[in-house]
């Protein structure tokens, strides 16, 4: 089963207050442990539930498994960032300027919701099905912004297969970025801001040499 179809038929969807309290619960629960320095692959059931205040066979009522609360988890994180990434994408502004307000939404982003960018980081963890989570999140968001910059128009020399390589450089230039702006949230605003102005650049670098391209 696909990580979508895991999450679209997730007991995330069931319908009672009580359940999606608990759910949330876990959730919770999950991120924090993850806060301090965990990997999610690391948690176990016993020790999320646990700190949830929850007994551990109640969480069977919720979830099948530890990794279908780590798809859930990464379901939730990229739904609020997409559809925020998005509404700056459709507004009809310069490059330039819709490149900037992306990296302002995004760093807002990361520092109101750290803990899901620990769930991000296990793209390169033992879980096979969390990294194929993650990477499907990552697709979605790649996918996503390829449909936006078509509707723009401002790319169209470019072979579909070469305008997605271009919006793969600039999702994970983002991502990549994420634990940066974690760490410049305890430096003095001003280094923070330069390095804000750095993944600016490094984002226009990336469209400028998209629109000099020449298909080969």
């Amino acid at each position: 089963m696909k990580p979508a179809e895991t999450i679209e038929h997730s007991h995330l969807d069931a319908p009672t207050e009580r359940g999606q309290r608990t759910r949330r619960a876990l959730a919770n629960a999950a991120l924090e442990l993850m806060q301090e320095g965990r990997s999610f692959d690391s948690l176990s059931l016993r020790e999320v539930t646990k700190r949830a205040g929850i007994v551990p066979a109640a969480f069977y009522r919720h979830f099948k498994d530890m990794e279908e609360l780590g798809l859930a988890i990464v379901d939730e994180c990229g739904r609020g960032l997409r559809g925020m990434l998005r509404e700056v994408r459709q507004v009809g502004m310069p490059t330039e300027d819709i490149v900037r307000r992306s990296i302002l939404i995004f760093k807002s982003y990361v520092e109101a919701n750290p803990q899901y960018f620990r769930v991000a980081a296990d793209r390169h963890g033992r879980s096979p099905m969390m990294r194929e989570a993650v990477r499907h999140e990552v697709d979605r968001f790649i996918d996503e912004m390829v449909g936006d910059v078509t509707a723009m128009g401002t790319l169209n020399h470019l072979s579909p297969r070469t305008l997605r390589n271009v919006c793969d450089l600039v999702v994970n230039t983002m991502l990549n970025a994420a634990i940066e702006i974690l760490d410049l949230a305890h430096e003095d605003p001003s280094i923070g801001q330069a390095r804000i102005e750095v993944f600016v650049q490094q984002l226009l670098i990336l469209f400028v040499g998209a629109a000099a391209w020449q298909e080969r």
